[in-house]
């Protein structure tokens, strides 16, 4: 198991398609970055659920997983399930962030998954964050879409169990779903952990990576 430090993430980008996407797939990668440098600048941009109970949920989760973050929370009222229709207002809202950040670490989901809205909003970062390192998140689901990750962010036990606590607290709409419980966060986090040599991880892919091993 190769590691390679990615550099200092002053500023980070978290994009959602739906309330809870973020800290679904990045929850615990957030909690560790903010709490590893105190200031960190993250913009998280969430295509929908804005207006009503669902953008308040984001909101007060995302305050909670980003602790001494200089957190700037934007929620959409796209409709769910219908981001294909929407593509320009989505690409505007996209390039609108990449115009106010120069983030170090940019947080997606995925471009192969099975979610239409999660794809479309993954496509969309490829075209906006060019030059920067994007670490696209999974989200388990009855798709069956989970695929082989090629970047993991170890989480200690504390985080792993924080992530999942913090998850149950703040979004109390998604509790009556049957794969919203602490056996699914942890159980991919569990396994996750056995692929990099940890106790629990998340997991990422990783479109393209630049190296600077002489530097």
């Amino acid at each position: 198991m190769i590691r390679l430090g990615a550099g200092p993430a002053d500023r980070v980008v978290a994009v959602g398609a739906h309330c809870d996407d973020i800290a679904i797939g990045a929850g615990g990668t957030l909690l560790t970055v903010c709490r590893a440098r105190p200031g960190v600048r993250v913009d998280a941009l969430v295509l929908s659920g804005g207006g009503g109970e669902r953008e308040q949920e984001e909101r007060d989760a995302l305050t909670a997983f980003c602790p001494g973050a200089d957190l700037r929370v934007t929620v959409l009222k796209l409709p769910d399930g219908r981001m294909p229709a929407h593509w320009e207002e989505a690409k505007a809202a996209v390039e609108e962030l990449r115009e106010r950040t120069e983030p170090d670490l940019v947080l997606s989901p995925r471009t192969d998954d099975a979610h239409q809205d999660h794809r479309g909003l993954a496509k969309l970062m490829t075209t906006a964050f060019r030059d920067h390192l994007v670490l696209r998140y999974e989200i388990v689901k009855w798709d069956g879409d989970l695929g082989r990750p090629s970047a993991y962010q170890p989480l200690t036990p504390e985080v792993a169990e924080e992530k999942v606590r913090l998850l149950q607290e703040h979004y109390p709409s998604q509790r009556h779903r049957p794969w919203y419980d602490r056996e699914a966060f942890l159980g991919l986090a569990r396994i996750r952990g056995i692929e990099c040599h940890a106790r629990y991880a998340e997991a990422f892919d990783v479109a393209k990576l630049t190296l600077n091993l002489g530097g």
